[in-house]
């Protein structure tokens, strides 16, 4: 994953966006160069940490093995995992990512909330890359 998009373990963890400091808008992936906000005259661009919780805006189901740069062993049999648009109301903004392990479009619904955990998005002996995951709240796997 890229480096500076999230932080923190556990209950700590956090994704990690930019806020212009002229306008306010939140950016994620984070913007280190420039506002993206066409009305705005450019300001200082802030680290912030994100929302932790936020309300399903939709989701979908991944029924084909992404394409290349993801990492992926052709030789696995291929899991759909279900793909969530979380609306972060302080920020303004939606955020995309997929759900944990074992939670299926057929678990979610528009407007439940969730909150992010840390993933993994591919180990082998001596990495692990890790990434994030929306789980609904209340459930523990």
């Amino acid at each position: 994953m890229v480096a500076g998009w999230f932080a923190g373990d556990g209950n700590d963890f956090r994704l990690l966006g930019t806020r212009c400091s002229a306008c306010a808008s939140v950016f994620f992936p984070r913007e280190d160069t420039h506002c993206r906000n066409p009305g705005c005259p450019g300001g200082e661009l802030v680290e912030v940490a994100l929302s932790r919780r936020g309300r399903v805006w939709s989701y979908t189901d991944s029924r084909y093995r992404p394409p290349s740069p993801y990492v992926t062993d052709p030789e696995l049999s291929w899991e759909p995992r279900a793909l969530i648009a979380v609306e972060l109301a302080a920020e303004r903004i939606v955020v995309l990512g997929q759900s944990v392990p074992g939670v299926t479009v057929a678990d979610l619904t528009v407007g439940m909330e969730v909150e992010v955990v840390p993933g993994v998005l591919n180990e082998d002996a001596e990495t692990t890359w890790t990434t994030w995951h929306w789980r609904p709240t209340g459930v523990t796997a």
